[in-house]
């Protein structure tokens, strides 16, 4: 039966899967609600699509159709917002650019893609690199007359329902923030933006009364797909500039803001500026580093709420999600949300395998690597088979993150395999250091890596950032982790001073590797 012919798929029983049908949906129900507030100024859902139409009206005036790249270089501004609709709209393919790269990572970027022109913000144009692409900055504020101004105008019509004819065409081509070495291309789907962009309004339980404030950059993984999420749910996108604790508290004041997503780096910054409740209970979404019981208790006072995320670009943002409720123990909340949990309803299954590719028991102790399948995770990597044949070989997506898979389903990451320090013939986990290192009251973060021994082949080292006016020394340090570690997995070196990160708060371990070994050299030489 299955087989037969007037079964199969037609215009009548099947639609392409986009996030386009998102916005179109929010459109005929919200478009009298509040969608975008940016600095003093607020825009219904219906202004919000009048300035998708119009952005998508200049592009296709410009030469953009099916399957070009348009390249943004925006801050978390409404046009970057309505990027992630217009760009699609024509079939093209978004590229958003990290607005923390130096210019000749721009430029590497800007060539590998292909970029047929380029949208930048006034203050970022310095940024760019010389080349014969036409870039074109937008207006610093609505009616500034400076700059190209979506914000009012002649409305053009637009199609946002019969656009995409296959859902596994690209919506966006995202650049891996190279922690390790040159980033690579991840093309997104249609069909997969879609599916996470539900996945995650049911799993943050966002609403059309929700308040989402971006302190996660929309250039990182298209902002974890709540850019097409919140958008879906018909709540409101509370836009910033840039993450400063100043704007952050006000805007949380200001707009009661319900839900936000960001790096530890800014649990940290809230916990040290916020100084009255939030309005109403704030859900944030982190990934990264676990939260600390100190951190916990300071901003669950505070009026905020903290899940822990698992994702990678590769699996368009978050793939799993950790929220351990109310637990009141702090110690215990903490230690359970050190687990990078289970997949949201959306992703497919996260397991956690051998070197055979079977999976590990669920003891909480067998080491194996964490893999993923499903329809939220990237088509490939663009202009690079070898590389997408090497991460989906087995029929999964090879993370490189190892991991154990404990009795209640939970996965608990212990490692990248490219992190794991050999001493002596141990295997020391930098994570386990690093958590061990993050009970201390007085460090901010802390990245522990490999460096060359003489004897022992490998020894941990610890690189800290402390609190602002701590005097917190060596000996102090080395002394707290006489009583939380092995001997072999104690950090030889304490290295003091601010960590390099990547424009979405990861530590870039590969600069820090680099430091450790000049230190040796140096040493060594003496």
């Amino acid at each position: 039966m299955i087989t037969s012919e007037h079964l199969t798929a037609s215009d009548a029983n099947f639609r392409p899967l986009t996030p386009l049908d998102l916005l179109d949906r929010t459109l005929e129900f919200h478009s009298a609600r509040v969608g975008v507030i940016w600095r003093e100024h607020s825009w219904s859902y219906a202004e919000f699509g009048a300035l998708v139409a119009r952005l998508a009206e200049f592009l296709r005036a410009h030469g953009v159709g099916p399957g070009d790249v348009v390249s943004v270089l925006l801050p978390n501004r409404p046009e970057m917002i309505a990027a992630h609709f217009a760009v699609p709209a024509l079939g093209a393919v978004l590229n958003t650019l990290n607005t923390r790269l130096e210019t000749c990572e721009i430029d590497y970027i800007l060539e590998h893609a292909g970029t047929k022109l380029v949208l930048c913000a006034p203050e970022l144009q310095g940024q760019l690199p010389e080349r014969v692409i036409p870039v074109f900055a937008l207006c610093s504020a609505p009616d500034a007359g400076d700059g190209l101004d979506f914000f009012s105008g002649d409305v053009p019509s637009l199609d946002l329902a019969n656009v995409i004819s296959d859902e596994l065409q690209p919506i966006s081509l995202n650049y891996t923030s190279g922690t390790t070495g040159r980033p690579k291309g991840v093309v997104y789907t249609h069909r997969g933006a879609y599916l996470n962009a539900l996945g995650s309004v049911l799993a943050l339980g966002v609403t059309e009364k929700s308040r989402y404030l971006w302190t996660l950059p929309l250039f990182h993984c298209n902002g974890w797909s709540h850019s097409w999420a919140v958008t879906a749910a018909g709540a409101t996108h509370v836009c910033l500039d840039k993450v400063d604790p100043e704007l952050i508290t006000t805007a949380i004041q200001t707009h009661s803001v319900t839900h936000m997503s960001c790096a530890p780096v800014v649990l940290y910054m809230l916990l040290e500026h916020v100084t009255e409740p939030a309005p109403v209970r704030v859900r944030i979404t982190t990934g990264g580093a676990s939260p600390t019981p100190a951190l916990l208790a300071g901003l669950s006072k505070m009026g905020f709420d903290i899940a822990h995320l698992y994702g990678l670009t590769e699996s368009y943002g978050p793939a799993t999600m950790n929220d351990p409720g109310d637990t009141v123990d702090l110690e215990e909340r903490a230690a359970l949300m050190a687990r990078q949990g289970r997949r949201h309803m959306t992703a497919g299954r996260a397991r956690v395998v051998d070197q055979n590719g079977e999976d590990v028991p669920f003891d909480g102790e067998t080491l194996g690597e964490i893999v993923l399948a499903g329809n939220t995770i990237m088509a490939g990597y663009f202009r690079d088979p070898e590389a997408t044949e090497k991460a989906f070989r087995g029929g999964v997506f090879h993370t490189g993150d190892l991991a154990v898979m404990h009795p209640d389903g939970q996965i608990e990451i212990r490692d990248r395999e490219k992190d794991i320090i050999i001493s002596g013939g141990e295997n020391v986990s930098s994570l386990e250091v690093e958590k061990a290192l993050y009970q201390h009251p007085e460090i901010r973060l802390a990245a522990v890596v490999a460096a060359a021994h003489e004897k022992w082949g490998e020894t941990p080292w610890a690189f800290v950032e402390l609190v602002p006016g701590s005097t917190l020394t060596a000996e102090d340090l080395d002394a707290f982790c006489r009583e939380k570690l092995a001997g072999f997995k104690r950090p030889r070196h304490f290295v003091f001073g601010p960590l390099p990160q990547t424009a979405t708060g990861k530590i870039q371990k590969f600069r820090l590797r680099q430091e450790a070994s000049r230190m040796v050299a140096e040493e060594v030489a003496q």
